[in-house]
């Protein structure tokens, strides 16, 4: 039961994945703006880095009925190991990151970097299905 729910849990995170690339796509400066906001209060910093845990568990959780599944444990390892690191490094810090990452990437290399969200997310699916 539970590795089945985080099978599907891995496929809706492959599908935000291709979301996300899409978005990145066609309204770059959206996809800037919401960088912007990483870390902006506590709020956002928290339920962000929790958020992003589910699918990290889930990724560790399905990894054993997956094609690949030293890869899915590495990922899903990464993803908790600097969650949690998240956890304790202070928000300012997180959002003067996110506000320099921001001001560096321009709106035309989100566009360049989205077909990546589009192969990661479709690999992520393909690993569990």
């Amino acid at each position: 039961m539970v590795t089945t729910i985080a099978k599907w849990t891995v496929v809706a995170f492959g599908i935000f994945f291709i979301g996300v690339g899409l978005f990145m796509l066609l309204s770059p400066n959206k996809a800037r703006d919401i960088l912007r906001k990483a870390g902006s209060t506590n709020f956002i910093n928290y339920a962000e880095i929790t958020i992003r845990m589910i699918p990290a568990a889930a990724l560790i959780l399905s990894a054993d009925i997956s094609k690949y599944p030293e890869i899915l444990k590495i990922f899903g390892w990464f993803m908790l190991c600097t969650s949690l690191v998240l956890y304790f490094v202070p928000r300012q810090i997180h959002h003067r990151f996110s506000l320099k990452a921001a001001n560096i990437l321009k709106p035309i290399y989100f566009q360049v970097i989205s077909p990546f969200a589009f192969v990661i997310g479709g690999a992520i699916i393909y690993s569990v299905t």
